[in-house]
């Protein structure tokens, strides 16, 4: 009798976890994530791992004439809902209505900004739209690149005049700061998220790498009413005197310090009305001297009521932060069952590839989380955070630091040529902080995570039948340098560069994170010798990574246990690795690819196309793959080419029966298309 009472117990218990999120429901994606704790799980399985692989174009759209020019960036996730696809796309950020069985364009909306768009931190089509529904009521909420937020009519297209200023709200005004609305460096790339009545919006700048100054606008966030527009809330993301978190920023420089805005995906619980907000770093991502202290709320994982914006809880990640690890993308809320007992829980993948996992309601770490000491640095004015906080469980699911072990080794030649370049620079585990760039070394901190992760903005998914969470990450290194700027570049003492290659530049507007290119210090563009001689360009050897793979990964982990389950390399091999002369004998396992991919579950598979194109061996076409594994085992199960990269996240519908598949493809040469799958 009292097995089987601890068997209903435990029967219950997966019965009452799996109602908290249940993923996208009733055939239909109503909101980026699936639902609003970010699942990205489907329960719907006609495709499945027998047929995947059969899967054929439905139809497609390309974005070309959304806009003055093509865009070959197209990251956004449609949304479906009644039948009709909604999306974001072009170099103008045009928002479409489809017909989601056939394609067919139903209406199309666009705003010229003039020199506000072109001036904008975050351009081309973002990520997509927020969708709000009360009865025969249908709002699309999206925000322009030149950081305008616009409510149209689902059924027209055309802007609700009872909203904001006919049918606009400018971002820029009323937030609790000057900005100049042609110039101010602050725009979105992510969605907003629509709860209930109230809509939340984050804010995101420039690159940080080479900050034009220590000053610069700060990335609060805001509550707006769905229906009027109107101001509900704000959150200071770097507090006010007299508010929580304003002793964290010493000598004053929370008066100054920029950024600390929320640029990625935003999560809510809608019976706990919180809202949890993954904080991005604060001005300045490698040299903080300018804003000592701990600097809350950067790089913290916020948790705020929906309807005020007031403080529930947080847990900063980083103190101090000088490594780029701003928070990358949404906070999975999910049920899982730890010790026997049902614990609502919110899971936060980062750059760092630690998979930090909470109590959402009350903050409290499902697992320990140790305050560890770190290592300090020498750079002029630096302050250093002597510690550094870092989950027991789940364990890291990708590498973090750079010891001579993780060196290429294909053969002993190629190893000891990687050890060489290596020399050049310093090895140390995560935390290791940058140096002042020295052309006779070192020339930087060997860092992997690299700057754009680990993981980054497309984030992890999760199955709430299995209560296992899936998370791609890119094994990736860089150089973590600072040198100081060329004359009016910048008013901060260290910038990010390189004493081979000079100070970084600007990556101009819409650059992706560590974007721009570099310049020589010397004369006339030639390259400075040390007493060792000329230094490496790159962290490559021979044209291969400095580091061995894989290069990017999928992990599956086991959310009541906080254990790794599988892992496997996601991504074909690169022609330039499979085909090198030098690795012409030698057998290679499938390496991955450099990237963080979106996934997408379903009832039977995980989903999740390649971020770059190889040649097909047979045919010698240049492709991408779409794959299907096994969601239990990790083993493939299907696949089909893509002509471009993935580079938006798939999602799924169903309609009168039949599953689709979506995907948003682009890349150098094949400008962004929304490619829609299914089976003959």
């Amino acid at each position: 009798m009292i097995k089987h009472s601890f068997l209903f117990v435990v029967l219950w218990l997966c019965s009452a976890a799996a109602l908290a999120q249940q993923g996208a429901p009733d055939g239909e994606w109503p909101t980026y994530g699936g639902d609003l704790g970010h699942t990205r799980y489907s329960p719907l399985e006609q495709i499945n791992a027998e047929n995947f692989s059969d899967l054929e174009v439905a139809w497609r759209f390309k974005t070309d004439n959304l806009g003055p020019s093509p865009e070959y960036r197209f990251q956004a996730t449609p949304l479906v809902v009644n039948g009709v696809m909604y999306t974001t796309g072009g170099s103008r950020r045009a928002v479409v209505a489809l017909d989601a069985r056939t394609g067919e364009l139903l209406w199309k909306y666009a705003l010229n900004e003039g020199a506000r768009a072109a001036n904008a931190p975050r351009q081309l089509s973002g990520r997509g739209l927020a969708l709000w529904q009360d009865g025969e009521d249908t709002r699309i909420i999206y925000v322009t690149p030149g950081y305008q937020m616009i409510a149209l009519d689902g059924s027209t297209g055309r802007p609700v005049q009872s909203f904001g200023v006919e049918g606009i709200v400018d971002l820029k005004q009323n937030a609790d700061q000057m900005i100049d609305l042609a110039t101010g460096e602050i725009g979105l790339h992510s969605t907003p998220i629509v709860a209930k009545d109230v809509v939340i919006i984050g804010a995101a700048h420039r690159t940080g790498g080479n900050p034009r100054s220590r000053e610069n606008v700060k990335g609060y966030v805001r509550g707006f009413d769905v229906r009027t527009g109107e101001r509900l809330w704000i959150f200071h993301t770097v507090p006010m005197p007299g508010e929580y978190g304003y002793e964290s920023w010493q000598d004053g420089s929370a008066s100054y310090t920029g950024n600390t805005g929320v640029w990625a995906q935003i999560s809510v619980d809608l019976e706990l009305e919180t809202v949890y907000l993954p904080v991005e770093a604060a001005t300045g991502d490698y040299f903080g001297a300018n804003r000592p202290g701990d600097n809350l709320f950067a790089e913290s994982l916020l948790a705020v009521d929906l309807y005020t914006g007031e403080r529930k809880w947080h847990y900063q990640f980083v103190h101090h932060g000088i490594w780029d690890h701003d928070i990358p993308c949404a906070p999975i809320l999910l049920d899982i069952i730890v010790d026997g007992q049902l614990r609502k829980a919110v899971a936060q993948p980062t750059k760092q590839a630690f998979l930090y996992v909470f109590d959402r309601i009350t903050g409290v770490p499902i697992w320990p989380i140790v305050e560890r000491s770190v290592g300090a640095g020498d750079v002029p004015g630096e302050w250093y955070s002597p510690t550094q906080p870092m989950p027991t469980r789940p364990p890291a699911y990708d590498r973090q630091g750079v010891t001579p072990d993780d060196l290429l080794d294909f053969t002993p030649q190629l190893h000891s040529a990687a050890e060489e370049v290596a020399s050049w620079y310093k090895m140390g585990p995560l935390f290791t902080p940058a140096v002042v760039s020295n052309i006779d070394g070192p020339l930087g901190v060997l860092m992997a995570p690299a700057t754009g992760g680990g993981t980054n903005w497309p984030g992890g998914s999760f199955d709430p039948q299995t209560n296992i969470l899936y998370v791609s990450s890119n094994s990736s290194v860089a150089s973590l340098a600072v040198v100081p700027p060329h004359p009016g570049q910048s008013d901060m003492a260290y910038i990010q560069g390189n004493a081979a290659t000079g100070p970084r530049t600007s990556g101009g507007a819409g650059s992706s994170a560590g974007g721009g290119r570099t310049e020589f210090n010397a004369v006339a563009g030639e390259r400075p010798v040390s007493s060792r001689g000329r230094p490496p360009i790159g962290l490559r050897v021979d044209g291969l990574p400095l580091l061995k793979p894989p290069y990017g990964k999928v992990t599956a982990i086991d959310m009541n246990e906080g254990s790794i389950l599988w892992q496997i390399a996601h991504g074909q091999t690169p022609d330039n690795i499979a085909n090198h002369p030098a690795l012409v004998d030698i057998d290679l396992p499938r390496t991955g690819q450099n990237a963080s991919v979106g996934t997408l579950v379903t009832k039977t598979l995980l989903i999740a196309g390649e971020a770059q194109l190889t040649t097909d061996p047979d045919t010698g076409e240049r492709r991408a793959m779409l794959r299907a594994y096994d969601k239990a085992t990790g083993v493939e199960v299907g696949a089909v080419t893509l002509p471009a990269p993935q580079t938006g996240s798939p999602m799924t519908y169903q309609i009168e029966g039949e599953q689709y598949l979506a995907i948003a493809i682009s890349g150098s040469g094949y400008s962004g298309e929304m490619r829609v799958l299914r089976l003959p």
